[in-house]
């Protein structure tokens, strides 16, 4: 069974940084690309990151460029996301996923708010 399961998140102040981590199972992981999503409170589930199977190349959304990194490590299967230079139109629950999609995990909460 297709598992996510992402940690690391909190509540910071505007302009700083978070390290989300996502577990995965159920899945060769490294036969798959891996991205993170985020849902902010009565707003559509948005794609924010890709990452290729090897890690050799990645895609952000126009509104995290620069500021934020994904990268993964195939030994652990985990996908992690590096936030900095956090806003709060940044706050939401974040989420891993493959291509193609599996179920969702329960995502991790990230509130950025002084």
């Amino acid at each position: 069974q297709v598992q996510f399961v992402e940690s690391g998140g909190g509540t910071v102040q505007p302009g700083g940084s978070l390290r989300l981590s996502c577990a995965a199972s159920g899945f060769t992981f490294s036969a798959y690309t891996i991205e993170w999503y985020r849902q902010a409170p009565g707003k559509e589930r948005e794609w924010v990151a890709t990452i290729t199977r090897f890690g050799d190349s990645t895609n952000y959304a126009n509104s995290v460029k620069g500021r934020f990194t994904i990268s993964r490590d195939n030994a652990k299967n985990t996908v992690y996301l590096q936030m900095n230079s956090l806003k709060p139109e940044d706050t939401a629950v974040y989420y891993c996923n493959r291509q193609p999609r599996g179920g969702w995990g329960q995502g991790t909460q990230v509130t950025v708010s002084s």
